[in-house]
């Protein structure tokens, strides 16, 4: 997923249009059975699935969720990174998104519903759609106790509905600390929806999300 512009972006396109690839495939993910239990009149969630632009997009419309937060997380503690330095793939940090709602208006539970659903496969170990390294794994960093077992209950969840061919290789990891990606990747799909990345990978995930959750979808995104 490394973006330049000019020629690259060029190359990038063209490849887009030429690959017979398509974004993950939209699965309405059970009703989680075990939530998580909220204190706060705003909590915080951090999740990791490949691109952040595309998760960041759709959890951006959920109704409930007040930020979107494109970045990094899962790597060593007190570490600082960029973005060029994940996308070698040797830092241990993945693209994340931390996502603050209201528990009042959507739980942790449906944001991993939403997950699940239309932004991540949880069968794809190290990679998303077109996207290939660690850095692009699925995971979950829970922020507390509470979270940490919805999450790990969901994902036993998902295994027993068989809902995918292959096995469940999505984890639940510790949470180091969440750093901010540059105001570039912010709001990506929102400025930018022409991108031919967005097009072809993000797009159709954010459409699925409206068609999937029309209860749960906020037209104006979260900043």
């Amino acid at each position: 997923m490394r973006r330049s512009d000019g020629i690259a972006l060029a190359v990038l396109a063209a490849l887009l249009v030429a690959s017979p690839l398509r974004a993950e495939r939209p699965v309405l993910a059970p009703v989680p059975a075990v939530e998580a239990p909220s204190r706060e009149k705003l909590e915080t969630a951090v999740f990791a699935g490949g691109c952040f632009w595309g998760v960041e997009g759709v959890f951006s419309h959920v109704k409930g969720v007040r930020s979107a937060v494109s970045g990094f997380a899962g790597g060593p503690k007190g570490r600082k990174v960029d973005y060029e330095r994940v996308s070698r793939g040797d830092t241990g940090f993945a693209e994340a998104v931390r996502v603050t709602y209201d528990p009042a208006q959507v739980s942790y539970g449906t944001l991993l519903r939403v997950f699940f659903s239309v932004i991540a496969d949880p069968t794809t170990l190290n990679y998303q759609g077109p996207d290939r390294g660690t850095q692009y794994r699925s995971a979950l960093f829970p922020l507390n106790a509470g979270q940490a077992k919805a999450a790990r209950a969901y994902l036993a969840q998902l295994g027993r509905a068989k809902l995918w061919r292959d096995p469940i290789v999505t984890r639940v990891e510790g949470f180091t600390g969440f750093q901010a990606a540059d105001a570039y990747h912010q709001n990506f799909l929102t400025r930018n929806p022409r991108h031919p990345y967005i097009q072809r990978w993000d797009a159709p995930k954010l459409a699925a999300f409206k068609a999937m959750f029309p209860n749960l979808y906020q037209v104006r995104p979260a900043a």
